[in-house]
């Protein structure tokens, strides 16, 4: 009996694995031409095999960055507040063109990303939109990115793996539609590279932009060691790209990326940094919930200071005149529950996960800390006030004092 049970399941894993191995593998290709005279790109999908994808339905948000859709198969725009775009393939080769704008404005005249007549800094969840696939079963799309850079550019740069002078191949195991997403950059560029740990690391920014690119590398070389204690998972590859006004002077992270101007200083004068504060957001990747922005933003906020302290970079004097500052900022903060979190508010997270951190070392006798509250955090899918106290209690082993608070009610 307990031989016939051992060889039905060895039949059973056999058949599971052969129908792994046996998906197909489709190419799907993008073609990016930059078009900087009309501030636009020129995106081609191309799927090797039309039939094996029914259709890939697109969010175009408003509908305004996007334009010129043309195919051999069918394509049908269904307008509303969020405008959609539905393609079906052709059954044998089978393509989408269309142009989207790459300036997008912000208020006050400043540019979240930008094409000149000698660059563009931009954002891959622009270039392909988010989409709904509809596949055949059994069927595993390759995925592969290329850009055609105007006359006289001389780079392009995106987080992905290089398989080529201007082509990348796009591979995220948590999709099943694998688009070029996070911040990219071509044109006359000036390049730094290292590697930190086991990550590739490129900052890059046109040239005459004022990017201090070794400087950035420096202070990423200072806290790595600490990065590295702190976080489990690293990324194989890491892309920092700046420039100056008028592109918006603030700092942003996306998949694998972030975005510094390059007249923000690398450490301010209190001494918490954009640069590391973005980086710690990256690595974390925590998805909160259910009004809790204040858990990712705060952890974000309270690494930027705290990976810069244990690496050295930070007196006890100036810490303490730090969380000061902190303390008057969020002194009338009533809650730090909300779909958005200001700055107040997340100064008084960074004081409350201080707190926490604090009690958890004397409640385990140094044995644990918040960096264990990060970690579990990091394993969960998506994370709400609740479930951030009933993680943080798991790991002290007992009721929080510090987190019975009207702050998270």
């Amino acid at each position: 009996m307990a031989v016939g049970l051992r060889q039905a399941l060895a039949v059973g894993l056999l058949a599971l694995s052969s129908s792994v191995w046996a998906a197909k593998k489709v190419d799907l290709d993008y073609h990016v031409r930059l078009l900087p005279q009309s501030d636009e790109a020129e995106v081609r999908l191309t799927l090797a095999q039309g039939s094996t994808v029914r259709s890939l339905d697109f969010d175009l948000g408003d509908g305004s960055h996007y334009s010129d859709f043309k195919t051999d198969g069918q394509w049908q725009l269904v307008p509303g507040k969020q405008t959609r775009g539905i393609w079906r393939p052709s059954a044998d080769k089978s393509s989408l063109t269309y142009r989207v704008r790459i300036s997008h404005g912000r208020k006050g005249g400043s540019f979240e990303t930008r094409m000149t007549p000698t660059w563009a800094l931009m954002r891959g969840d622009d270039l392909v939109p988010a989409a709904r696939l509809d596949q055949q079963d059994g069927i595993e799309l390759v995925s592969r990115l290329e850009f055609e850079l105007p006359t006289g550019w001389n780079s392009v740069e995106t987080a992905w793996p290089r398989i080529g002078r201007n082509k990348f191949r796009i591979d995220n195991i948590s999709r099943l539609f694998d688009r070029p997403t996070g911040w990219m950059l071509a044109g006359h560029l000036g390049t730094r590279r290292t590697r930190l740990g086991e990550t590739e690391v490129t900052v890059a920014s046109p040239q005459g932009q004022g990017m201090r690119r070794m400087d950035v590398l420096t202070l990423l070389t200072f806290i790595w060691p600490q990065v590295q204690a702190v976080y489990p998972r690293h990324p194989t590859k890491l892309l920092i790209v700046g420039a100056s006004d008028p592109m918006w002077r603030g700092s942003l992270a996306a998949r694998e990326s972030i975005y510094l101007n390059s007249r923000l200083p690398l450490v301010s004068e209190s001494g918490s940094s954009a640069l590391v504060r973005e980086l710690a957001q990256l690595f974390a990747r925590i998805n909160d919930k259910q009004r809790s922005d204040w858990i990712s933003e705060g952890f974000a906020e309270y690494y930027a200071i705290e990976l810069v302290r244990r690496a050295g970079g930070m007196s006890d004097e100036r810490y303490a005149s730090l969380h000061k500052k902190l303390a008057r900022e969020g002194k009338k903060v009533k809650t730090l529950r909300g779909e958005q979190v200001d700055s107040a508010q997340i100064g008084r997270a960074v004081l409350l996960l201080g707190e926490l951190d604090q009690e958890i070392r004397i409640k385990t006798r140094n044995k644990r800390s918040l960096d264990d509250v990060l970690r579990g955090a990091m394993r969960l899918e998506s994370v709400d006030t609740r479930e951030f106290v009933q993680l943080a209690e798991s790991v002290i082993g007992e009721p929080s004092k510090v987190l019975d608070t009207e702050l998270l009610q």
